[in-house]
């Protein structure tokens, strides 16, 4: 104890701490303390289409180019086509554009000037077939001292042991996770769907206990991390692209929103306070 409490005597309040890995967002970052931290499992959920891959994405870019070694392990796009995302978000381009290749000289300088920042990052992406939990674990080995994980999604990491139902696979799941983000000293951050979600109900926003898993996954979060858009939910009265990303969990801090802003064409999520970011 007489350690701990010197080392918080000792710290200086303008330095990040060494434990803390920030988001990339400036006014999502404050409401965490700095960021997310180190040995914690972060959800980041939200409905169908809300942008939980693209927002994943942002993050583990963001804290690549910060130089912290990261892991995307994708169960749903192979390299080449999330290192495209990754180009369409950072030339704020869409992927159509970059296929077709039907691009104006300024997007074609946009392109080269985007390939040259993500060139040579720090992330490495690998595929999550889903066929055992060492997929996660074993990419760790790969990596030289990584600090952020993305997994997308939750529902496709293989459980460490047969569970007698779905739900309970789910919870093992949660919790290997959990203790895997603990024993490698790294950031979990686990992109979620919402099994329990009723977008018809009179207020739509993700909760807690949509997340399901017999209420595991959000026992076993330290943080959780919500998606709500309300042009999808009430067409014409949302501001198109407007965000809330709701801080529906927080074990180290308070709760709470910040506003995003999402550029669905370009895949692009902005700080509705600092949009240069």
């Amino acid at each position: 104890m007489q350690v701990l409490v010197g080392r918080i005597d000792a710290e200086d309040p303008e330095a990040r701490h060494p434990d803390t890995i920030p988001t990339g967002f400036p006014s999502l970052d404050p409401v965490l303390g700095g960021g997310l931290r180190k040995q914690d499992l972060v959800i980041l959920t939200g409905d169908i289409g809300s942008g939980k891959s693209a927002l994943g994405l942002a993050m583990a870019m963001r804290s690549a180019m910060r130089g912290n070694p990261t892991v995307v392990l994708s169960g749903e796009m192979s390299e080449d086509r999330i290192m495209e995302r990754a180009l369409a978000i950072e030339a704020r381009l869409s992927v159509d554009q970059l296929r077709s290749g039907e691009m104006s000289e300024e997007a074609r300088a946009a392109v080269g000037a985007a390939a040259v920042r993500l060139r040579g990052l720090p992330i490495m992406i690998r595929p999550l077939a889903g066929k055992a939990f060492e997929e996660v674990t074993d990419v760790l080995q790969a990596v030289p001292r990584p600090v952020l994980v993305v997994v997308d999604y939750l529902q496709l990491v293989a459980s460490p042991r047969s569970g007698a139902t779905a739900q309970e696979e789910l919870a093992l799941v949660a919790r290997a996770l959990k203790a895997t983000a603990i024993d490698r000293d790294v950031v979990i951050l686990a992109l979620a769907q919402l099994p329990q979600h009723h977008a018809r109900r009179r207020d739509p926003r993700p909760r807690l206990d949509d997340l399901g898993g017999g209420g595991a996954v959000k026992q076993h979060a330290d943080l959780v991390l919500a998606l709500y858009r309300e042009e999808m939910y009430q067409p014409g009265q949302g501001m198109e692209g407007a965000t809330e990303l709701i801080v529906a969990k927080n074990r180290n801090g308070p709760t709470g929103f910040v506003d995003l802003y999402f550029y669905r064409h370009w895949l692009r999520f902005e700080d509705m306070m600092d949009p240069e970011q």
